[in-house]
């Protein structure tokens, strides 16, 4: 089975979505670096279509979530883990690698919305996605994945 690796923010979490449930003080105080907002990690969205598309990709690879979490913001990776388990506890079990060297994840597809960390070195296919990438949406992405691997659709 073919490994697909799946970044966090900005591809399966809004990180925008957390910025209207923080305090306005927070906010301020971390106008720079808003990644670094204790607990912000735990406020976020789905991206529309994550959630869908992450249940009938694991079907198909062997799926982890890869992520890199901010090194000033200790809350950070607890958050990021507390957040796959709830919202998907049986999927990614055990399946967070939090790294600042995507590079060194041996596999055939990384869904990441930016080339930096080591996602440019990646030795498998970078499927770009968001606004600045090549898949607008997770629609987009199932849709190059079941064509490019010929995933039989019931």
């Amino acid at each position: 089975m073919k490994i697909l690796y799946i970044d966090m923010d900005n591809v399966l979490v809004d990180f925008r979505s957390a910025l209207t449930r923080v305090d306005p003080a927070l906010l301020k105080q971390f106008e720079k670096d808003k990644d670094e907002i204790p607990g912000i990690f735990s406020l976020m969205d789905p991206m529309p279509g994550a959630i869908e598309a992450v249940t009938f990709l694991h079907q198909h690879f062997d799926l982890y979530i890869l992520s890199t979490a901010p090194w000033e913001n200790p809350s950070a990776w607890r958050d990021k883990l507390v957040w796959i388990k709830e919202h998907l506890p049986e999927i990614a079990y055990k399946k967070l690698i939090l790294s600042h060297h995507k590079n060194l994840n041996k596999g055939d597809y990384i869904i990441d919305d930016r080339t930096k960390r080591g996602v440019d070195q990646f030795e498998g296919e970078h499927i770009h996605f968001g606004e600045d990438g090549n898949f607008k949406s997770w629609k987009e992405v199932v849709d190059y994945l079941v064509r490019k691997e010929g995933i039989k659709l019931i």
